[in-house]
């Protein structure tokens, strides 16, 4: 249960601070409005790095079922457990998401386009290529879980682990994230997209639900697949 809920609630963080910024940027009438792709990948980069400061000495701080399902599929996680924690961080991402609503519950009526809604809660692609975008999610995530072995497998000064897998993600996003939004984590995408299904949210639009198997099925083989190649390399 104190995974279950650490998960729950480090994902939810993840959301709120992820989400939260890219509301800030997107909708109208912020303080941070327009404030550009610079803003956001840091601002997603210190959501991961202080999701994971929070619960990381509780329940390892996967906050991804492509994080759990790849340590899983290297023999770094029990399968018997992977339910539980995938189970948890979609909850926790909804939670966040209805949050990130409530925090800018005014600026919804203020923005006219429910494309720009719609991206504070989940990512969508700069161009609709299903093959691209599906290279585009496998190869962001692949580099997410490799990296993360990798780190693993470094020694650092001790409580920085987080802020070097935050400065990963940033990586990420900076030189991969600009064709689909680099969602690299299912719960991320998933869990927003039903919250933004589900919120009273004013001329907000589809969810794009025709998009929303890429998000999921890219980032879990690529993770799969980055796990098992950094493992390949210890044998």
């Amino acid at each position: 249960m104190n995974n279950f809920l650490a998960e729950f609630l480090g994902t939810a963080l993840l959301i709120l601070l992820g989400d939260g910024v890219v509301a800030g940027v997107v909708l109208k009438d912020t303080k941070s409005e327009n404030a550009g792709w610079i803003v956001i990948t840091v601002g997603w980069a210190m959501a991961v790095t202080f999701a994971i400061y929070a619960v990381g000495g509780i329940s390892g701080a996967h906050l991804n079922p492509a994080v759990t399902l790849g340590l899983a599929a290297a023999g770094k996680f029990a399968w018997a457990d992977a339910g539980t924690y995938i189970l948890a961080q979609v909850a926790g991402a909804m939670l966040g998401a209805a949050l990130v609503w409530l925090q800018y519950l005014p600026h919804w009526s203020r923005t006219t386009d429910p494309g720009a809604k719609l991206a504070v809660f989940c990512t969508g692609p700069a161009i609709r290529h299903t093959t691209a975008n599906v290279i585009s999610e496998f190869l962001g995530t692949f580099v997410l879980l490799f990296g993360i072995m990798a780190l693993g497998a470094n020694r650092f000064a001790e409580g920085l682990n987080p802020l070097v897998v935050g400065g990963l993600v940033l990586s990420i996003g900076l030189s991969l994230g600009g064709t689909t939004g680099y969602a690299i984590n299912p719960a991320r995408d998933l869990g927003p997209r039903i919250a933004h299904a589900l919120l009273p949210i004013p001329g907000k639009g589809d969810s794009d639900w025709s998009y929303a198997w890429i998000p999921v099925v890219g980032p879990i083989l690529g993770g799969i697949c980055g796990a098992l190649t950094y493992q390949a390399l210890l044998m």
